[in-house]
């Protein structure tokens, strides 16, 4: 009788409510050691706890941040599988590789989680100290080899634009995520890499490597020795990466709007935010309809700039 009690009692449970006995799958489309995982292993334990269930993150790394994205796009929209990324799946949407159809009709966008700057830096050997040597450098055709976390990235986007508003074009090496990249760099092995600044604050922090710029109007509150290049060398100058959380299309609206609240109460939890702050991440926390905008206005300028200078998937 206290069997079949129980049975009936778990039969009438919602279906949201019994998704709690599982762990809910956040798959970062990035190595461990980026921006983006950061971000993810900052966010997942009061996701968690929000949420009343474990949050696994699981790091798909690999063509620009396509294979992780194909992988929420493959899983049931059931809320139990989220993708945590950045403005790379803007990018790549911008420069789809032939043959590829598009991402975005396939997500949902549930929260916008956090916005910081890129940060241009590179390692004591290299000979570049400043802003003004790394210009000096593009300008003078010698050659600078700059690492970025795959073509198409955002980083890579963002790295043409700082080319382009200091006169010149790197060379640019492609990694599986900004992990792969910082511990090239950390070795020497590339001149300098672009990364958010959350990837190579503590690192900036131990000497181990040179912030030459940051990418926002003004200097980072978390990084407040390395200047902007609006500052001088590019006034006006501001390209500004985001962090946030999408589900599968077809999740049902009951379980979004459960992901959203849950999210955003993750993000608002004071240890969240001063851990975010401190790596230099502002934490916007908007809605998925803004996010959304945000998103669409994004493919729309990485589309621009592929186009100005006649980019390709797959092309540096």
């Amino acid at each position: 009788m206290l069997r079949r009690h129980a049975l009936l009692a778990l039969l009438s449970t919602p279906a949201i409510a019994r998704a709690q006995a599982r762990s809910l799958r956040a798959i970062v489309p990035f190595p461990p050691g980026g921006g983006v995982d950061v971000f993810a292993r900052i966010l997942a334990p009061a996701l968690g706890a929000a949420l009343g269930q474990a949050v696994v993150v699981e790091n798909i790394g690999g063509a620009s941040s396509r294979l992780g994205t194909q992988a929420l796009l493959r899983a049931a929209p059931d809320g139990q599988t989220i993708l945590i990324t950045n403005d790379t799946l803007a990018a790549v949407e911008a420069l789809p590789v032939v043959g590829a159809g598009p991402f975005l009709p396939g997500l949902a966008p549930v929260l916008l989680g956090a916005s910081a700057a890129q940060l241009l830096i590179t390692h004591p050997r290299s000979g570049l100290a400043t802003a003004a040597d790394y210009a000096a450098r593009l300008r003078s055709g010698r050659g600078v080899n700059v690492g970025i976390p795959g073509l198409g990235s955002s980083q890579h986007f963002a790295s043409e634009l700082i080319g382009q508003a200091l006169g010149g074009r790197p060379e640019h090496v492609a990694y599986r995520g900004g992990g792969p990249l910082l511990t090239d760099l950390l070795a020497g092995t590339v001149d300098a890499g672009v990364v958010t600044l959350g990837a190579g604050i503590e690192h900036l922090r131990d000497g181990r490597l040179v912030g030459l710029g940051v990418t926002s109007p003004q200097r980072a509150a978390a990084a407040p020795g390395i200047p902007a290049f609006a500052e001088g060398l590019a006034p006006g100058f501001a390209v500004e990466t985001w962090m946030g959380v999408l589900a599968p299309a077809g999740t049902p609206p009951a379980i979004l709007a459960q992901l959203h609240a849950a999210s955003l109460t993750a993000l608002r939890r004071t240890a969240v935010t001063e851990r975010l702050a401190a790596l230099g991440f502002e934490s916007p926390g908007l809605p998925p309809e803004e996010f959304g905008a945000v998103l669409r206005d994004n493919v729309n300028r990485f589309r621009a700039i592929a186009q100005l200078l006649g980019l390709r998937a797959g092309e540096a």
